[in-house]
């Protein structure tokens, strides 16, 4: 097995708690803080609206298409370009709707062949949410980390200990506001692709804690005397595991790279999530999961 890290290495994680600590308190607030005063760009899932995909035969640029689109009254539009330059294929992002998705698209169609011609303009893809169904689909998504994050709790608890748990929630509920955090800072949309990411980014982060822990208490049943030092026990659990947590989360940075680069529109900001969150749950595991537990417990008792 390759082991970046030599047996025997050992790293007092403990004793720079505080400091790291501090670190997560000060990003934690900055995230929050964006989240409450810029929110979040949201994606036609939750914000409701139309996404016509089209196609050009000749080269176009999106503030062309832009201006073709102003006769209607979309010029002010989110207009994206999708996969290499020399595809020529454009996302039409609109808050506007109508009862007829083959309306909406059809106007499009009308002032883009008006402008670049009929055999040059091809409409690949339309769809439409109502403004009731995306609140519903909003909420619902939310929701469902909720309800992740309890259960997470529920078997963390019954696994362990209930301190166990709680470490295990804060280092969860710390990895999804930072990345909600940057999310609201660089304005990436917000839509059940990211709400899937985060599902994903919690089982990681708990995977990833899970197996810090598992160390931690085979190694607190081999303490023979009650006077143990919780802290070193802790500090040389997280020390044994290190290697193994660094070559995990390595191998899952790489592939959620591989994504973000060459995985194209619809899978980008699903792997922009994990290139974060991957970072995020390794630090988490160790100097916030941890730490909690040992505060939680009696110094010189067993856990």
């Amino acid at each position: 097995m390759l082991e970046l890290i030599k047996p025997g290495f050992f790293f007092d994680f403990m004793k720079v708690k505080w400091y790291a600590l501090t670190f997560s308190i000060i990003i934690s607030l900055i995230a929050i803080a964006s989240i409450v005063v810029s929110g979040f760009s949201y994606g036609i899932d939750f914000a409701g609206g139309t996404v016509v995909q089209v196609k050009f035969t000749q080269t176009v640029k999106a503030d062309e298409v832009r201006a073709a689109l102003k006769s209607i009254g979309l010029g002010n539009e989110r207009i994206q370009s999708v996969g290499q330059p020399q595809d020529n294929e454009f996302l039409l992002r609109t808050a506007k709707s109508e009862d007829s998705m083959r309306g909406m698209s059809e106007k499009i169609k009308a002032a883009l062949v008006q402008t670049f011609g009929r055999e040059n303009v091809q409409i690949q893809r339309v769809e439409m949410v109502g403004g009731a169904v995306s609140k519903d689909i909003k909420n619902k998504g939310f929701l469902s980390l909720f309800y992740a994050s309890i259960l997470i709790l529920i078997y963390i608890w019954l696994r362990f200990d209930f301190k166990y748990s709680i470490g295990a929630i804060a280092a969860t509920l710390h990895d999804v506001i930072v990345v909600l955090g940057i999310f609201s800072l660089l304005g990436k949309e917000m839509d059940l692709t990211v709400v899937a990411s985060f599902l994903t980014l919690i089982g990681y982060s708990l995977n990833d804690t899970v197996v810090v822990f598992d160390r931690i208490r085979e190694n607190v049943k081999k303490q023979t005397s009650s006077n143990f030092d919780m802290g070193y026990v802790m500090s040389s659990s997280i020390s044994q595991t290190l290697s193994r947590t660094i070559l995990t989360s390595f191998t899952v940075f790489i592939v959620a790279l591989i994504l973000f680069l060459f995985g194209g529109d619809v899978i980008h900001n699903f792997a922009l999530v994990m290139l974060i969150g991957t970072i995020i749950g390794c630090y988490s595991s160790i100097f916030i999961a941890s730490p909690i537990v040992l505060f939680m417990s009696k110094e010189k008792a067993k856990a």
